[in-house]
């Protein structure tokens, strides 16, 4: 490496560029990292001196990333996040906790299935902390190669270089309707008993949908109307009321029908078979109290059906 470049970038560039791309302002960015506006300004015109290249260049009054700043903004993203963790961990280590377990949800059901496993292991691992992190719900692969999460809870595993899922549960998607509806004698129901049905789903993408991707488009058939709802216990309440039709996991259904009068039927004659699965860095896998969490969370796939 060339001995002039050595050092040249440093931690507080890549947050300055995150915060003045964020909040659209050198003012801005600087109250945010509690600096003077002219020692940011200072830093990166340092910074853009010793790269030979500039950062920003200006559009009447809006601030637009050179080629060098897309660059260094994708680096912040992937360093960044990196060296926040390895600062948690340092600290965790010097006040002797083993780690903390951040662990990201990609499905609603997941959530439901995550609180039978996590009272179990905090107990197993009494100086691990988990930090269940929602926010990652259905773009948590992306927060797992960056470090964000440690650990991905999904029904539908992307299998990338550097990752590896480990199936823990196994279960059935079925359907869920008011034990007045039509179909309530019914074991199983078809694609095409369904097009005049109004269907309930957590408000995800179609292609994300199970009874979508196969059941309802292999058949060529589509329900009548689909309605979007956030909570678990409000889609059943809807569907009790005969207000429309759901499709869940059978040990949650299974959970709430007794209790709300619902019965629960299944998706074609064979049903759609499913897998919870553990998604982590291979790197990580062997690690104990992650390992532990894997262990755990299979031999409790039957008090979770239960």
């Amino acid at each position: 490496m060339n001995a002039a470049h050595e050092h040249v970038l440093q931690r507080l560039h890549l947050q300055i560029i995150v915060e003045v791309e964020r909040r659209g302002s050198l003012t801005a960015a600087a109250d945010a990292l509690s600096l003077t506006q002219s020692a940011l300004s200072h830093s990166i015109k340092k910074l853009e001196k010793q790269l030979g290249a500039l950062i920003w260049v200006r559009d009447g009054r809006q601030l637009c990333l050179t080629q060098t700043g897309r660059y260094l903004h994708s680096l912040a993203g992937r360093v960044l996040p990196q060296l926040s963790l390895a600062e948690d961990h340092l600290g965790q280590f010097s006040a002797g906790v083993r780690g903390t377990l951040r662990v990201g949800m990609e499905c609603h059901p997941c959530y439901q299935w995550m609180l039978n496993v996590t009272d179990p292991y905090l107990r197993a691992y009494p100086d691990v902390d988990i930090d269940v992190i929602q926010k990652f719900q259905f773009g948590g692969l992306d927060a797992l190669l960056n470090h964000e999460i440690d650990m991905l809870v999904t029904p539908d595993p992307v299998f990338k270089p550097g990752l590896q899922f480990e199936p823990v549960f196994d279960y059935e998607q079925v359907l869920v309707v008011s034990d007045q509806h039509r179909l309530s004698a019914n074991d199983w129901v078809t694609p095409e008993d369904l097009q005049s049905e109004i269907l309930i789903s957590y408000p995800v993408p179609l292609e994300r949908l199970d009874i979508y991707r196969s059941f309802f488009t292999p058949a060529g058939f589509l329900p009548a109307l689909h309605k979007r709802i956030e909570t678990t216990d409000m889609i059943l309440q809807m569907v009790s009321c005969a207000r429309g039709v759901a499709a869940l996991p059978r040990w949650l259904a299974e959970r709430y029908a007794a209790s709300m009068s619902l019965t629960v039927l299944r998706l074609g004659q064979s049903g759609i078979g499913k897998q919870i699965h553990l998604g982590m860095r291979k790197v990580d896998a062997s690690v104990d109290y992650i390992a532990g969490f894997v262990d755990l969370a299979r031999s409790m796939e039957n008090s979770v059906e239960a």
